[in-house]
């Protein structure tokens, strides 16, 4: 007689499958989600977590006076307009220029936008009347070239005060954004000749790892703040006009 023998019945093996990963978002969107200056943007209707970079710029140096007449060059999408306006009240006045199309709608008033390249437009093309104050927050198409996109952005901010000649009255403010390279402490230099004040500051809502920051300038001298070459010395000097 044949004994079997008597082994311990195996349990069943049960196969665990792990759920199925949710398609991860770009490294980008998942900074924005979790970054808190993005989110209180959301909740109070600004444009762009940017606007809280403007907030912060102007409580400590009152750029943006009540009734004053603003120049927000490079204003897409349109967040430092908002504050602008809010800032400088009905009586004030901001005109928003960018090349991209700028979606007018919540915007009061006192808020004129236009769709057009800076370097082609003239005092004349705004009323023909000076600005009290100008911003910027613009910046050019990155490359992935920290050196090349750092001095493209000096240039932008270089244009910006070619125009300021022209567009900014004397006593004026203006602020804008540059990549730090090696441009930047002789854009600083430049500017401080223009003004009265000018000093970089990076905000509270600029991220840490972040390479912008923005040239603060206060009190126009009514200068283009160029340093004088010896070819401009050789150049015979104007006699002073009537009543100088």
């Amino acid at each position: 007689m044949v004994r079997r023998r008597r082994g311990r019945t195996r349990p069943a093996v049960s196969v665990r499958r792990r759920p199925a990963r949710p398609t991860p978002l770009p490294s980008r969107a998942v900074k924005e989600v979790q970054d808190h200056w993005f989110r209180l943007a959301k909740e109070e209707g600004y444009r762009s977590r940017a606007a809280y970079k403007l907030i912060d710029i102007d409580d400590r140096k009152r750029l943006l006076r009540r009734g004053a007449r603003v120049l927000d060059a490079g204003a897409a999408p349109g967040s430092w307009a908002q504050v602008a306006a809010a800032r400088v009240g009905p009586k004030g006045e901001v005109v928003a220029v960018d090349l991209k199309q700028i979606n007018g709608g919540g915007y009061p008033p006192n808020v004129h936008l236009i769709q057009a390249d800076l370097r082609e437009l003239t005092l004349d093309d705004f009323g023909g009347r000076p600005f009290d104050c100008i911003i910027s927050d613009m910046a050019p198409d990155t490359t992935g070239d920290p050196m090349g996109d750092a001095m493209r952005s000096a240039r932008l901010c270089h244009d910006l005060l070619d125009r300021a000649v022209e567009w900014l009255r004397p006593g004026g403010n203006l602020t804008m954004k540059v990549f730090e390279g090696g441009e930047y402490p002789e854009l600083l230099k430049r500017a401080g000749r223009m003004f009265e004040e000018a000093k970089g500051y990076k905000p509270r809502a600029s991220r840490a790892e972040s390479v912008e920051m923005f040239v603060v300038c206060l009190g126009y001298r009514g200068n283009d703040g160029r340093v004088p070459t010896a070819e401009d010395a050789l150049l015979p000097k104007r006699k002073p006009s009537k009543g100088w």
